[in-house]
């Protein structure tokens, strides 16, 4: 198969499914665990800093705000689960949309734990993978589990897209 508006449009909705299964997997974990969910106003509050040539703030909370930050942290959020999607769909090809590998799909997941570990966290003032966290190893865990449930997301979107488009 070929890309044309059907696959794009599969690879939009599976991006946005998948995330949207990931951040509800995350308000069910905070609500168990008592872990606060991501702050998505500091993401944006990044993306506004790195725009103006600041890559890292050691301390986002502390930070001038940008406006509308939190919109602009939610869309680098869902742009990023797209683009996800997009480059999964380069690698594997179109016709994963609608027969999802689930192996290579959930291992596709968890391993996109490395851009955030690589570009967010670091942004946030954590360092690389975490390392300036308090605990380290539950934030690389936390990030790791919290992709794997995007792969899951990517599968069952594309399952769904899959019987339906």
């Amino acid at each position: 198969m070929s890309w044309n508006i059907e696959v794009v449009t599969a690879v939009v909705l599976v991006g946005i499914g998948a995330t949207v299964f990931m951040d509800v997997f995350g308000v069910i974990r905070a609500r168990f665990t008592g872990q606060p969910g991501m702050n998505w106003a500091m993401v944006g509050r990044w993306l506004g800093h790195l725009v103006g040539g600041r890559a890292v703030l050691a301390n986002p909370a502390s930070a001038a705000p940008i406006a509308a930050e939190k919109v602009l942290g939610w869309l680098l959020h869902y742009s990023v689960g797209v683009g996800l999607a997009g480059g999964l769909t380069l690698l594997l090809g179109p016709d994963w949309l609608f027969q999802p590998p689930a192996v290579l799909v959930l291992g596709f997941g968890a391993v996109s734990v490395v851009l955030p570990m690589l570009t967010l966290q670091p942004g946030l003032g954590l360092g690389v993978a975490a390392r300036l966290a308090p605990n380290p190893w539950k934030a690389r865990m936390g990030s790791l589990l919290t992709h794997f449930v995007f792969g899951v997301g990517l599968y069952l979107s594309a399952l769904l897209c899959g019987g339906v488009l």
